[in-house]
């Protein structure tokens, strides 16, 4: 069975690819770049759900294959809960993560450090041509750093430090991140729902 994560985003897709091969055999994960392109509408939701939700029937619609959509994004309690669904475009440039973990980085800079608490969330959707959805939630908490550290990841990667973490989730290796990141626990919660696909 042929599955798309619908992204371009080639981090989040290549973690989505780990996520999801580990845990539904006998899936074939495409992303948006394998098919032909198609328009997208824009992330006008409010909550990462409706994100979510959107960019799946989106994909579904024009590709007729089932499909599934994260919407993600880090929320700080000092900015409460901002970026939140404004995560990839806070600078005001979709996608600069460099000018967007700077932004959040001067935003918070008088904060103090036991104030720094944050979150990684993660809304995952899928949907089907039959019309069947379901969106699931995972979160990560955490507490944000005054300089980035790490090569990996990408995002707010190299400013959040896990609960009970020293490293940030920039310093961790993929196996390690995947099993208690946001995406993980959101696509790990998908995978009955998407066994349920390969078997029928």
């Amino acid at each position: 069975m042929r599955l798309l994560l619908a992204t371009r985003n080639a981090g989040k897709l290549a973690e989505l690819r780990r996520i999801v091969g580990e845990h539904a055999g006998g899936i074939e994960v495409l992303g948006l770049a394998d098919l032909p392109e198609y328009p997208e509408a824009p992330e006008t939701g409010a909550t990462f759900e409706e994100n979510a939700l959107a960019k799946a029937r989106d994909a579904v619609a024009a590709t007729g294959l089932p499909s599934v959509a994260d919407d993600s994004g880090l929320t700080v309690d000092a900015l409460g809960g901002m970026p939140g669904v404004l995560s990839a475009r806070w600078s005001g440039r979709h996608g600069d993560d460099l000018a967007n973990l700077e932004l959040v980085l001067g935003q918070i800079a008088d904060t103090p450090d036991e104030r720094r608490g944050a979150a990684f969330v993660c809304a995952a959707a899928l949907v089907t041509p039959g019309g069947a959805e379901t969106v699931l939630l995972g979160q990560w908490r955490g507490r944000l750093i005054r300089a980035p550290r790490g090569e990996n990841g990408f995002g707010y990667d190299p400013i959040f430090v896990p609960d009970g973490e020293q490293r940030t989730s920039a310093e961790l290796p993929a196996a390690e991140k995947d099993a208690a990141s946001h995406r993980g626990r959101a696509f790990r919660a998908l995978a009955p729902a998407l066994h349920a696909l390969a078997d029928a």
